[in-house]
């Protein structure tokens, strides 16, 4: 069975520990979840500098891991750095965004994000935007909480996340509902309750695609964009402890 990494792109090890719970949830039987804490960046990552250095510490901690792997999952929603990863590694790697999207894709008509702060919004506007996500998104909704405010007042958080659920369902005609922060994993039950659409959890729906493909043999095309670095001198590379 395989090994996935899954990797957290802040350094807030509860946060880890909530995807990892999310991912282990999702998983197959026998499938080994392997859930990763980068030793460097940003406690939560809410803007174009922290989420450019997130993509950088994910890359040195998967690098790092001394362990055999099968595929892994960048679990930050709207971050840079997949495609760095598609060099690096034979494997697979799923981003938490696009495997939302695609799943909602396949749900419904049109689909809505519900995030962590306003700006974050463009962040993943433009990820589905490269994915070719976009044109079935019906909108990508603020719920004006930050990253670390999902846990410090969960209850809030909650209800916050669901009236934005509802708002996109009625308002922006959306029939299925992402939730669009890995900190958000485990909320899908409850926004559902007060939907009455399907909601994609990006981590659970990252991980499943990432078995899918392994069981397929399949991974990542390198003849061209995603093909190996060209070997030559990287300075600091990687990363020291």
């Amino acid at each position: 069975m395989p090994t996935i990494l899954v990797v957290n792109v802040n350094t807030t090890a509860s946060m880890t520990d909530a995807i990892a719970a999310s991912a282990r949830a999702a998983a197959r039987p026998g499938t080994e979840v392997v859930a990763l804490t980068p030793r460097v960046g940003a406690e939560s990552c809410e803007g174009n500098f922290e989420s450019y250095f997130a993509a950088l510490a994910v890359m040195n901690e998967v690098v790092a891991y001394d362990g055999p792997f099968d595929a892994v999952v960048q679990a930050g929603f709207g971050e840079h750095g997949r495609e760095g990863l598609q060099e690096l590694l034979e494997v697979p790697v799923v981003d938490i965004t696009e495997a939302a999207g695609h799943v909602a894709s396949l749900l419904g008509h049109r689909y809505s994000v519900v995030t962590t702060l306003d700006r974050a919004v463009p962040l993943i506007e433009d990820r589905l935007l490269l994915a070719g996500l976009d044109r079935r998104c019906a909108s990508v909704r603020s719920s004006g909480l930050s990253v670390l405010e999902l846990e410090e007042d969960p209850e809030r958080a909650v209800k916050v996340i669901v009236a934005e659920a509802q708002r996109a369902v009625q308002d922006d005609k959306a029939e299925v509902i992402c939730l669009g922060c890995g900190g958000m994993a485990g909320l899908d039950e409850a926004v559902h309750a007060a939907t009455g659409v399907p909601v994609v959890d990006g981590v659970a729906a990252a991980v499943q695609l990432a078995e899918s493909l392994v069981a397929l043999g399949l991974s990542t095309s390198k003849v061209r964009t995603y093909a190996p670095p060209r070997p030559k001198r990287l300075t600091g590379w990687p990363l020291q402890p």
